[in-house]
């Protein structure tokens, strides 16, 4: 039952954070890590992931293809929390605390929830909610 409604939630987050890294990267470029090369490609096919994660996961026809889109929004959600690690270090290193902590560590936290979301809303895990 909740599957289907966290599914499109979860799509219609990633879709608008994918809208988000095409028509205004700046605020994804300045929380880009220093290290990541060409970050402006970065972040547009971060976009262009997210978009098509989204899209994958929602299609009704093929089950493989939607769990497929969950295991790569979860691998994308992994791939950039370097970014939100970086993001919360530079922000609370403000003289003005930046967002503070009450922004981030929910984000920190939030991260894992959401590769395992990706992951069980495409149906590429049922754990821990497994059948008995």
């Amino acid at each position: 039952m909740f599957r289907p409604i966290l599914m499109w939630v979860l799509a219609a987050f990633y879709a608008l954070a994918g809208y988000f890294h095409l028509v205004a990267p700046a605020g994804f470029l300045t929380i880009m890590p220093d290290w990541v090369p060409f970050p402006e490609a970065v972040v547009f096919w971060t976009g262009v992931a997210e978009l098509a994660g989204a899209a994958g996961l929602v299609q009704p026809w093929w089950p493989k293809l939607r769990q497929a889109a969950g295991m790569g929004l979860a691998l994308y959600a992994l791939c950039v929390w370097p970014a939100n690690i970086n993001h919360f270090a530079m922000d609370m290193a403000r003289d003005d605390g930046g967002m503070g902590l009450a922004y981030h560590v929910p984000r920190m936290i939030a991260q894992p929830i959401l590769i395992w979301l990706a992951l069980w809303v495409s149906g590429a895990t049922n754990w821990p909610l497994r059948s008995r």
